[in-house]
């Protein structure tokens, strides 16, 4: 992380560790620092995920008559005691296991893809393509331009459709980057506002609508017949939702 308040503000700021006029520093930096933002969220979603997970178990009595009870009659008392101890090690190892394994079911499973690729990465290639000649590498209203294009450019076909009678008019299209991986952004329009439907392929089973917002932007993540696909915009989501109904058939 960039950020020097993000190491030396964002903990204290999450434990109430500051004054008011630090809090207020920070809160004021929040306003301009998308990277102490994302931060902030996923501390505060991991915090509220543990409180609600519920994890904690206290060991039953009768394991330890039951550990007892399993131990050689011969044994001297301090050999008695280091066995012990030995056991409830496992025992904590096995609890700790267990703690991970759950933390793991209780992550929200919309936030992370197939091949690596998160949520808050679909974001930040949303914004960057809003910067100035960042939205598209070709800008055509034609699905018959945008789709040859990505021919020779990629190693799948990405499916493009104008959707102009729908209200969503077919801008362009450019190539990305997820994670690693070079995925196609198909651009489309609505009432000024830019949609960018990330697309790349996949080996996983299809997969229905999943959707939420972040920092204000509206997402929807489905696969179908070996593609998976990321729509993202500040439109309404009910307008993302339109639009994605409109692709997947």
């Amino acid at each position: 992380m960039a950020c020097e308040l993000f190491q030396s503000a964002l903990h204290g700021y999450l434990d109430g560790e500051l004054d008011a006029s630090r809090a207020s520093e920070f809160e004021r930096h929040l306003q301009s620092c998308p990277e102490c933002v994302s931060a902030l969220e996923t501390q505060e979603s991991l915090r509220g995920l543990l409180k609600q997970s519920a994890l904690r178990e206290i060991a039953p009595a009768s394991l330890r008559t039951r550990i007892r009870a399993a131990l050689p009659a011969t044994e001297s008392p301090a050999a008695r005691r280091k066995h012990m101890g030995l056991r409830w090690i496992a025992v904590a190892a096995a609890v700790i296991l267990v703690f991970f394994l759950s933390w793991r079911a209780f992550v929200p499973p919309d936030q992370y893809m197939a091949a690596g690729i998160g949520i808050d990465q679909v974001l930040d290639a949303h914004l960057r393509s809003l910067q100035p000649g960042h939205l598209t590498d070709v800008a055509s209203t034609d699905q018959h331009t945008v789709k040859p294009w990505f021919d020779g450019r990629l190693n799948f076909a990405p499916p493009v459709t104008d959707f102009a009678a729908q209200g969503f008019p077919l801008e362009g299209g450019r190539l990305d980057i997820l994670n690693g991986q070079t995925v196609a952004a198909l651009v489309y329009g609505r009432r000024k506002h830019s949609v960018n439907v990330f697309v790349w392929p996949t080996d996983q089973r299809d997969l229905s609508f999943r959707s939420g917002s972040t920092r204000g932007y509206a997402w929807i993540h489905w696969r179908k017949e070996g593609m998976e696909f990321c729509a993202i915009s500040d439109v309404a989501p009910a307008d993302l939702h339109e639009l994605v109904e409109l692709i997947s058939h």
